[in-house]
């Protein structure tokens, strides 16, 4: 039997961990750049910083790979996990 998470249960945690505080805990080196938050990608070599964190948005774009979302995709995609 698969229990499935309802979808307030998700929003709840979603909306209690702020994405800065938490890719910052997995990329200590994510710097403010005006609005938001830059640094290198995880998930891509490279040498200028092209991965952004929105804290106002809570979520996170990288310009050169094209990986982005929220709280809980970045986590699964840098652990290598499934929801």
């Amino acid at each position: 039997m698969s229990k499935i998470i309802p979808k307030n249960v998700l929003d709840d945690i979603r909306n209690q961990n702020d994405i800065v505080e938490v890719v910052s805990t997995y990329l200590p080196q994510l710097k403010r750049a005006g609005t938001t938050f830059k640094t290198l990608c995880p998930f891509h070599k490279e040498k200028t910083p092209s991965f952004t964190v929105n804290q106002q948005r809570q979520i996170y774009h990288c310009f050169g790979c094209g990986v982005g979302g929220d709280v809980f995709k970045f986590i699964q995609e840098y652990e290598g996990v499934d929801f």
